[in-house]
């Protein structure tokens, strides 16, 4: 065994062994071909009711059996770009090619209507982007691609740079979003990056890489102290505007976004890197928290508020949401990417390869793993959309004699009482995706063993029979109910993880690939366009 792990790379010795990976537990990366086509089947299943009952529209109901458009004037058919990368992942031929045919006689985006820019960017651009690709240059999906970016781009005609949160396509027109008093969030103005570069490579096209780099160039020199940054800005000005600072719902794909820049442009672009690297300082002083009990590893959320004196005061709130366990891949991605010493990593990593920032992501990366994977401790095996962690001044049931609670907790949920908000799963990707990048890096079959369980969960409670899946009101209950509606994520990011994972890592490796936050796969290229910033 020695032998064989030290042609591997792997290090057995305790001195620079990182957490997240063992010996005993290494599988490598051959293909698990019978989890993998369970994979398929699901998908198959999931897709060839949304064709049977909804083709075309955006978003797709399983349980009445409809679907329903985004805007009155009709859709831009969400969920098929946003599905055909998986099947052409998944070489389902049959069904790509009907899902083709649409896009060439029926996708039409001159609709009169409010679409979310960040949405649309990263489901339907970043959708055909990655079609484009791995069809060797169909020239459909770059048209296609040239035609929505043109429509997108007036959205950037802010005073600042920042693209408004909504765009009417038809009129080629940015539209402020008034429930948010015409605020931008973050997350949402930093997350068009990859997709938009990477038409810029493709078409020679500045126009498309200058406006989402000027997005980044405010964001550097608005920055904030100690790299965390609110998850709201103005696009009159650019700044940034006092708010919650969270890894969390406009938040998230801001921190995910900064490494893959410096990745997508083959580790070219070093204020890329400095910025994530910073962003992640912030994170670990003053995010990173450990749960009373257990000491699981979790991300807590900063909230300003006004203080007697009239300055400032952040207080801790102790609330993860099921979309921050991405970030725990990331930490482990970027400790191998961006903050190693050696140009070739081994898998798994040894300690002396990182630098110590590099050593201690990893180490958390792996610990927010876990706590996502302990959030799945539930009746359904599912985790909620949001989880609460307990803190010493919580008041705890101690009636039964030597009750020790759970780490964690769905705030509002009573049994017999209606289910609250935090409760759901949504099929949600994060979990899977982080999963991903741990055996990936790894070759870890625990993780393999982790996606397995949760596919399961979602098969056994989520599946509807006569044919494809909802959301679940609450995890922690039995039998569950289910919420009509099947969101477009679960087979381009859900599945595609899940089938992934099983699949041997020579199917879109992580040094030749960035998936977008939609899990779009984007080729890694060499940049004509240097970053005009520092």
């Amino acid at each position: 065994m020695r032998l064989v792990g030290a042609w591997l790379g792997i290090d057995h010795t305790r001195a620079s062994r990182l957490p997240g990976s063992s010996p005993e537990t290494y599988v490598g990366f051959a293909a698990d071909v019978p989890k993998r086509d369970a994979i398929v089947a699901a998908f198959k299943h999931a897709w060839h009711a949304y064709e049977r009952d909804a083709m075309g529209a955006d978003e797709y109901h399983p349980i009445s059996k409809n679907g329903s458009y985004l805007v009155a004037a009709g859709g831009i058919g969400y969920t098929v770009v946003d599905s055909l990368d998986t099947m052409l992942i998944m070489g389902l031929d049959d069904e790509y090619r009907r899902a083709r045919q649409w896009v060439e006689t029926e996708l039409d985006f001159d609709r009169d209507g409010n679409f979310n820019t960040f949405e649309t960017t990263i489901r339907v651009l970043g959708g055909l982007l990655a079609a484009y690709h791995l069809t060797n240059g169909d020239q459909l999906y770059l048209d296609k691609a040239v035609e929505l970016a043109d429509r997108v781009l007036p959205a950037f005609d802010s005073g600042a740079g920042l693209p408004l949160s909504m765009v009417n396509l038809a009129r080629r027109a940015g539209v402020a979003d008034r429930d948010n008093s015409g605020l931008v969030s973050t997350a949402e103005a930093t997350t068009l990056q990859l997709e938009f570069r990477y038409l810029a490579a493709l078409t020679d096209e500045d126009i498309y890489w200058r406006r989402a780099e000027k997005v980044m160039a405010l964001v550097r020199a608005n920055r904030m102290e100690p790299g965390l940054v609110p998850i709201y800005m103005n696009p009159a000005d650019g700044r940034f505007v006092s708010g919650p600072v969270r890894l969390g719902s406009r938040g998230d794909s801001y921190y995910e976004y900064l490494l893959k820049q410096y990745l997508q442009t083959n580790l070219s672009e070093g204020v890329y890197r400095d910025m994530y690297s910073d962003a992640v300082q912030g994170v670990q002083d003053y995010l990173v928290q450990r749960s009373m009990t257990s000491g699981l590893l979790y991300t807590s959320e900063l909230i300003p508020e006004r203080a007697p004196g009239g300055q400032i005061a952040w207080r801790q709130v102790p609330k993860q949401d099921f979309l921050v366990c991405f970030f725990a891949g990331t930490l482990m991605l970027g400790a191998t990417r961006a903050h190693a010493l050696t140009g070739t990593v081994s898998v798994p990593p040894r300690k002396e390869e990182l630098t110590d920032a590099g050593a201690r992501d990893w180490a958390v990366g792996v610990g927010l793993l876990e706590t996502c994977l302990a959030t799945h401790d539930t009746q359904t095996g599912l985790a909620p959309e949001i989880a609460h962690f307990r803190i010493p001044s919580d008041k705890l049931d101690s009636l039964t004699p030597g009750y020790v609670p759970r780490d964690w907790y769905i705030k509002g949920a009573r049994p017999g009482a209606p289910a609250p908000y935090d409760a759901r799963y949504m099929l949600r990707p994060e979990t899977v995706e982080s999963l991903l990048y741990a055996y990936r890096l790894t070759g870890d079959g625990r993780w393999r063993d982790a996606g397995w369980r949760i596919f399961e969960a979602i098969e056994e409670h989520c599946k509807i029979s006569s044919g494809g899946y909802a959301t679940i009101f609450n995890v922690d209950a039995l039998p569950v109910e289910h919420e009509d509606k099947m969101e477009t994520f679960f087979m381009s990011e859900t599945l595609k993880y899940l089938y992934l994972l099983f699949s041997d890592d020579t199917v879109l490796p992580l040094s030749e690939y960035v998936f977008n936050t939609e899990a779009h796969p984007l080729p890694v290229f060499e940049p004509t366009i240097r970053t005009g910033f520092t």
